[in-house]
């Protein structure tokens, strides 16, 4: 699918099906800015209305020292309450709309990554992360709080009581840390980062294409209910499949023992 040329953001076919996503302002450390909260919008946006041909995404930064380091503090300068708000609105319309993206997204995390960064990370489906990456949410020491996902979706990944010590420290951690708490699911070398997610994003990109939105449906939504709606929800998310091209072509190439062609229908 054609996409636009975005002023703080870089994508490309990195595989068959895989949009690779790079935030591109590394003379800032990639820094979170008003027109990168616009671009990412629109991206998220035009994935969800019509993803082509595009199966997963892959969300990395450009340099080697961060993935972000957070919002563009040298742009809220001066910034009247209102300039503020629309801002923040901005950015809380990128973070949702990248949160409700149909597609799977993995964080390949290449550097820092704090603030709004790591919020970023926790918006992905799951991560893997060079071993020389630090997390923190260092909104406190600013007299603000996470306000992009992060008081939900980080104790979602580990637990309320370590959420509330991460958060209410400020305190970076380190990438062994964020293995070890489940923020992230590999560490890797630096070389190594990108063919790993690569790879992880082609064997995803394989599998039939509404299977897998009607899996991130099924485990999102799901774990917000109680566990025997949870299970019937499943069910439904199920039987949509049931009748789908690619459910045919699957079962038929299983039994003429060769790989599948899905066309996500």
């Amino acid at each position: 699918m054609e996409l636009p040329d975005y002023q703080t953001l870089k994508t490309e076919t990195a595989a068959p099906h895989v949009l690779l996503v790079t935030l591109n302002r590394p003379e800032i450390a990639n820094a979170l800015n008003t027109q990168m909260g616009r671009d990412f919008f629109d991206l998220w946006t035009r994935l969800t209305e019509d993803s082509g041909d595009i199966r997963c995404v892959v969300l990395t930064g450009a340099g080697a020292e961060h993935l972000v380091s957070g919002a563009d503090l040298k742009e809220r300068v001066g910034m009247t309450r209102e300039q503020w708000r629309r801002q923040h609105e901005i950015f809380e319309r990128h973070y949702w709309a990248l949160s409700d993206l149909p597609l799977p997204v993995i964080a390949a995390v290449n550097g820092h990554a704090y603030a709004g960064g790591f919020e970023a990370v926790l918006s992905c489906d799951f991560a893997y992360a060079v071993k020389t990456a630090r997390f923190a949410l260092t909104e406190v020491t600013l007299g603000i709080m996470p306000g992009a996902g992060g008081t939900q979706n980080l104790p979602r990944a580990v637990g309320e009581r370590r959420a509330k010590e991460i958060i209410m420290t400020a305190r970076p951690f380190s990438a062994e840390q964020a293995y070890e708490w489940g923020v992230v699911n590999e560490l890797c070398e630096p070389a190594e980062l990108m063919p790993r997610v690569l790879d992880t994003a082609r064997a995803i990109a394989a599998n039939a294409p509404l299977s897998i939105r009607q899996v991130k449906k099924s485990v999102r939504y799901g774990m917000q209910m109680e566990l025997k709606t949870a299970y019937r929800f499943e069910v439904e998310a199920y039987n949509h499949l049931v009748e789908t091209e690619d459910r045919y072509e699957g079962i038929k190439a299983f039994n003429e023992k060769r790989k599948p062609v899905f066309k996500g229908s």
